[in-house]
């Protein structure tokens, strides 16, 4: 009974290390889109270029908290501290990611931009913040969901246009998430980190809330989205 006790310790030991790990790795790479996407004049091509994180993040099979809120509609309880864990990996990567760059030539001019859109982004008001983050959640879930239907499929382009488009309109629209966002405060150098605590409230609430939509809603229609 002992050894079978330690066995489960050790388990959820690994996969806790497992989710984090991987939750940080994800931070790190959408930094690199943060950075791409502020580093290049166009906007389209700049929200082009961000996709590479999430690209990245599934082929990888990284962790998002975007990509795994969505179904906390679905899955039991227990599937919710994974999404937690995620999301802290996320945000430490977030914070690694935004360290490194600023110690970087590209750090000042980085930082300056960064600054600039938190400082936008953390004066909305707190209904706007969260209607932003919902539709980016749905987004998100389309992009996610999408890939994996796409795939099991075996059609590649779809695989592919489903999860860029996306995050394309969420950055071109400018709506919020709060995993993005983290990486835009760590590399502005925390800049308006005084209104950082509402903003990443509504944005976390408002992810969650759009990513789980979409199955919940779902639900009422005859053509399943899971079976």
């Amino acid at each position: 009974m002992l050894r079978i006790k330690e066995k489960g310790i050790e388990d959820m030991g690994k996969k806790i290390i497992s989710f984090l790990s991987d939750g940080i790795l994800s931070g790190i790479f959408l930094c690199v889109g943060c950075c791409v996407s502020m580093s290049v004049e166009s906007k389209p091509l700049g929200a082009f270029l961000f996709s590479l994180g999430l690209c990245a993040i599934i082929v990888f099979k990284f962790g998002l908290f975007t990509g795994k809120a969505g179904y906390m509609a679905v899955k039991p309880l227990s599937y919710v501290p994974e999404v937690v864990l995620t999301f802290i990996g996320n945000a430490t990567g977030a914070a690694i990611g935004g360290f490194l760059l600023n110690l970087t030539r590209l750090g000042a001019t980085l930082s300056e931009k960064a600054t600039a859109i938190t400082a936008t982004k953390f004066a909305d008001s707190p209904l706007s913040i969260f209607v932003l983050a919902v539709f980016c959640g749905i987004l998100m879930f389309t992009a996610v969901d999408g890939n994996k239907r796409a795939a099991e499929k075996g059609d590649f382009v779809m695989s592919l246009f489903i999860v860029v488009l996306p995050v394309m309109v969420f950055i071109l629209c400018g709506f919020n998430h709060c995993i993005a966002d983290t990486c835009y405060f760590f590399i502005s150098k925390c800049a308006n980190a005084s209104q950082a605590a509402v903003y990443f409230l509504c944005a976390v609430l408002g992810n969650a809330a759009g990513c789980m939509s979409v199955p919940m809603v779902k639900k009422l229609s005859f053509n399943k989205l899971f079976l």
